[in-house]
């Protein structure tokens, strides 16, 4: 069982955004930005196209939404969405608000948020959630 997996169980806490019942979101502990989500199917599954068509189609209006919400929560100019999954074996998609292309650059240092400033900034999306 993948640690995302585990995370969409419950078994390891997390900072959830939404859920429905085959998929989860939740912000990613090394953010590179504010308010970075990463949306997950909750049936493991490691490479994206993988993931059989409908399942996939769902996943992606599923993300769509938890796109509106951080743009709603989090004024952007859009909210950019990378799929790279090397690091776990689980699918998954991260979205991130952007002011600019460079709000996307995996490389940049990671931004180190307080467990109340994630909690928080979890809470906004949940709130704009629909």
């Amino acid at each position: 069982m993948s640690i995302f997996s585990k995370i969409a169980a419950g078994e390891i806490p997390s900072y959830k955004c939404a859920e429905s019942q085959d998929f989860y979101a939740f912000l990613d502990i090394n953010p590179v930005g504010i308010a970075h989500t990463l949306v997950i199917p909750r049936k493991e599954t490691d490479y994206l196209f993988d993931i059989d068509d409908e399942n996939f189609a769902q996943l992606m209006l599923f993300a769509k939404r938890v796109a509106l919400a951080i743009k709603k929560a989090f004024p952007c100019k859009k909210v950019g969405m990378a799929v790279l999954g090397l690091e776990v074996a689980h699918a998954h998609i991260h979205l991130i608000p952007l002011q600019s292309e460079g709000d996307m650059d995996f490389r940049k240092p990671k931004l180190q948020l307080t467990a109340e400033e994630m909690a928080e900034i979890a809470a906004k999306i949940q709130a704009a959630f629909e």
